[in-house]
């Protein structure tokens, strides 16, 4: 089996790569393997053409249909001379669509954009024997990289040396505790961040220096392979796009199918000339097709868009408002998003103790106030005030212990001043303790011994040894990161070095330090349980410390499972799909192994967001339904990568937007209803019309009005309704549920048929009944009715409880624009140039009584049979497809 880089000794390596540590590569074999292996850059994926990006906006069944319409139009004002109004209007709202829809994605594939931008532009390398400063981009591999503070990894590599060294690799593993390295050789670890001899590209040198071997350079390397993952990631449609598509697929066939049928009978049985049968099938497919619905769903999505954001969630891609309201799985990130990401000292226990004690706001303890003096003279981080902000310096252990201190009205400076430092041994990951050495007011001299309780040189009984070990195991299973402290009284300066001095202590006693939860995260789980969302915990922390906060939370309960990176990995993508509904916590996950969780899910059947801030996060951000970035703590890449940033990196955050996808979904269900019931009313109108010989009673241009104006400026402030009260009470529905579930298709089918009726007998009243047989004044009075009457029942719609003045007044901007399209749809009824335009007449007071009876019909229908489902009791969200 072969040895991995590393298991390699130096010597070892330096064969493997055939380089020297000391001189470096050749010029000779730069070249050679800059020629065999390229540059070491990201690769970017050909973003799509301009007009591959067009055709795709206008290959949905909806835009073909107005497209088909455009051209017809188009054609038959050319050869007939039949009017341009047709092809104008229905030309600008296909353009209008597409602009829209272009623009929304207009920002959404910059991830990879983001990723080069990491790379380092130039490195410290050891060539022929000399130092160079080179671009980055000219590393191969073997090439001998020199490392300071504050630079970024140019590349992968393997460390030949390090002194000190500590690497930020939150960028790759999401933890932000800097990792210590070694030079030494050892045994290949599964999992990136415990891998300590190996350095990677995009993480940074937190402080110290080393000297790396580079091992992988470009797409070779761990930042290249999320390069290329987020290459071969697609954002897969959302269940609007989906459910939307399937709506305009059935309209099409029907209105297909009416188009022929009624071509056909205009030919064949009442002899039209093929021209105007052609006119009659562009009628039809205005009359089938809801033109302004997709200008309603996106005027209710960015709508959607500027509440969320009033609620510190921006977001990026404007169709993901809907997807948010349909998710029933939260993939959370642990740090700084269910928890505070501030490790702060909340157990505490000194000998003297019975049990330990719970950090609270009070503190009159001799003992613990003894142990918290100790700790604070022994700390070296510091926290201050600077121009009003707190500006935090130091390890994050020991900033744990400032905040200590400061909760109780205590500070490091305090002390120091009654206590002076006089003498340090600083922390060494070999013996894992620090001592400081302090003068004390009463002449003597105070050492104090800082760190793993193991390494301690205190002098205790077998009782208290016992003791001490008990309660550091009780610490450590809560999953609390424990410091233990000892400290010795010399009556004289001891003339020894501090590092020779550290014995027969008196132990002082441990704490408990860890990232606490945040208490609006705890709520804002139960509130996603509550609406049906399992929340699941996937960190690149220890396992232990997950399953703990998670339990603290309420993620992790009785019966649920856990799982590491290493055990995922032993697991079929079958394996997991079947078991992925068990596991509530994962623990040390690659970047691949997110995707698989994403993916599992989605094979499930879920609605899943993801959350995340690291450009590990990046590619299962960029395959969750919702991904979801970190404004604060998040990368560039995982913010372009995603749908949503959260600008407060909150857990509760993601749930308000949940609720606020919820009701624009329900918004957007409440527009389909109210347009597309009186699209399938004109449809069979058209086609009973005609098909009894009638002919059509509704040209192209009164078609358009009444969906474009009529229906189509009330539907605009659809938008601004409420939510319903119970709706996170409620479980999300499935993403395969049908658009007509929830009861939809009934109440679209009572309306549709409400208004069939009501205008077929309309125009009969009007032309036969009224008149002698005047077309022109049926036509008439069906078109007000028809307008004035969806505009109006447009109140019952709007709200799922039973309508009253409250509810009526809830919403002035939907009253307005009402009124407004009343004002037009009358105008042009009306005015005589107006009526001319669009073959109107003029109705008498008798018609205009039985027009402004008719019109209240509709909405009469439709709260009388709400008042009867609200008897028989609500039902819940269907999960059926």
């Amino acid at each position: 089996m072969k040895m991995t880089n590393a298991e390699m000794t130096t010597v070892e390596l330096q064969r493997e790569y055939q380089t020297d540590v000391q001189t470096g590569l050749t010029a000779t074999l730069v070249a050679e393997r800059q020629q065999k292996s390229g540059r070491n850059e990201l690769i970017e994926e050909k973003p799509p053409t301009l007009v591959a990006k067009v055709w795709r906006h206008l290959s949905d069944v909806a835009s073909l249909v107005l497209l088909f319409a455009v051209v017809l139009s188009t054609y038959l004002a050319i050869t007939t001379g039949g009017g341009w109004t047709k092809p104008i209007v229905i030309g600008s709202i296909l353009v209008i669509n597409v602009v829209i829809g272009m623009y929304q994605e207009n920002s959404a594939e910059k991830s990879l954009a983001a990723l080069k931008k990491m790379n380092v532009h130039e490195v410290t390398v050891i060539r022929d024997g000399q130092s160079q400063v080179i671009d980055a981009a000219d590393l191969v591999v073997g090439d001998v990289v020199v490392l300071e503070g504050g630079n970024q990894v140019p590349a992968d590599g393997r460390l030949v040396k390090a002194t000190d060294l500590r690497v930020d690799e939150a960028v790759l593993t999401g933890e932000s505790e800097p990792v210590k390295k070694t030079a030494e050789p050892v045994v290949q670890a599964a999992e990136l961040g415990d891998r300590e001899n190996e350095v990677f590209s995009g993480t940074g040198i937190a402080q110290g220096t080393g000297t790396m071997v580079v091992t992988a350079i470009g797409m070779a390397t761990e930042l290249g392979s999320i390069a290329g993952m987020l290459n071969r990631t697609k954002s897969r449609m959302t269940p609007l796009q989906k459910r939307l598509n399937k709506l305009s697929l059935r309209l099409t066939t029907v209105a297909i199918a009416g188009g022929l049928l009624i071509f056909f009978l205009s030919v064949f049985h009442q002899g039209e000339p093929l021209a105007d049968a052609l006119m009659i099938g562009v009628s039809l497919a205005v009359a089938a097709v809801p033109e302004t619905l997709p200008i309603i769903v996106t005027i209710s999505l960015s709508h959607g868009v500027g509440v969320m954001a009033k609620q510190n969630a921006i977001m990026r891609r404007v169709d993901a408002v809907e997807t948010i309201g349909g998710v029933n799985v939260i993939a959370s990130d642990k740090t700084g998003t269910l928890t505070q990401n501030q490790m702060t000292v909340t157990r505490y226990w000194t000998p003297q103790m019975q049990q330990a004690g719970v950090v609270k706001g009070q503190q009159d303890d001799p003992a613990a106030t003894a142990l918290m003096r100790y700790m604070g003279l022994a700390t070296n981080a510091t926290s201050e005030s600077v121009d009003g902000e707190r500006v935090e310096v130091g390890d994050s252990t020991e900033l744990a212990i400032v905040r200590w201190l400061a909760k109780f009205g205590q500070s490091r400076a305090e002390w120091e001043a009654t206590y002076p430092r006089i003498a340090e041994d600083p922390f060494n990951s070999n013996k894992k303790t620090m001592a400081t050495l302090h003068e004390m007011p009463t002449g003597q001299f105070l050492l104090i011994v800082k760190g793993a309780i193991d390494r301690l040189p205190v002098t205790v009984s077998p009782t208290e040894i016992a003791q001490m070990y008990t309660i550091h195991d009780d610490f450590a299973q809560n999953a609390l990161r424990v410091l233990a402290v000892g400290y010795r009284v010399f009556d004289s300066r001891p003339t020894a070095p501090i590092s020779d001095i550290q014995s027969d202590l008196t132990f002082a006693g441990i704490i408990g330090m860890i990232d606490p939860p945040r208490e609006s995260a705890i709520a804002a789980v139960k509130q996603a349980e509550e609406a049906g969302i399992k929340t699941v915990m996937i960190t690149g922390d220890h396992l232990q410390t997950a399953k703990a906060i998670a339990e603290q939370i309420g993620i992790f309960k009785a019966g649920d499972a856990v799982m590491t990176g290493a055990e995922l990995r032993q697991l079929s993508d079958t394996e997991l799909t079947d078991q992925i509904s068990q596991i509530s916590v994962y623990a040390r996950v690659s970047p691949e192994d997110k995707i698989r969780i994403v993916n599992a899910w989605q094979a499930n059947g879920a609605t899943v967001a993801m959350t995340g801030d690291g450009v590990n996060d990046a590619p299962a951000l960029k395959a969750a339904d919702v991904g979801v970035a970190m404004g604060i703590t998040g990368t560039e890449v995982s913010k372009n990568a995603s749908d949503m940033v959260l600008t407060d990196d909150n857990f509760e955050t993601i749930v308000a937007a949940v609720a606020t996808g919820r009701t624009v979904y329900q918004n957007i269900l409440k527009a389909v209803e109210f347009l597309i019931g009186v699209n399938f009313a004109q449809l069979f109108l058209m086609i009973f019309a005609v098909s009894i010989g009638w002919g059509a009673p509704l040209i192209a241009e009164q078609l358009l009005l009444i969906n474009v104006l009529a229906d189509g400026i009330p539907g605009f402030y659809l938008s601004r309704e409420p939510g319903e009260p119970l709706t996170m009470k409620r479980p999300p529905i499935s993403r395969n549920s049908s658009i007509f579930t929830d009861g939809l298709g009934y109440r679209v089918a009572l309306r549709a048929t409400t208004f069939i009726v009501l205008t077929l007998g309309i125009y009969s009243i009007g032309r036969f009944g009224l008149t002698s047989g005047s077309a022109l004044v049926g036509t008439t009075m069906l078109f007000v009715v028809l307008a004035i009457g969806s505009m109006i029942d447009i109140y019952p719609i709007k709200s799922r409880g039973r309508l009253t003045l409250t509810s009526i007044k809830g919403n002035q901007a939907l009253n307005i624009g009402v009124v407004l399209a009343g004002v037009l749809v009358l105008a042009v009824a009306l005015i005589p140039g107006l009526q001319h335009l669009f073959e109107l007449v003029a109705l008498s007071p008798i018609q205009w009584l039985i027009v402004a009876v008719a019109v209240f019909i509709p909405s009469g229908v439709l709260e009388l049979a709400k008042r009867h489902h609200s008897q028989v009791g609500p039902k819940p969200f269907s999960r059926e497809t």
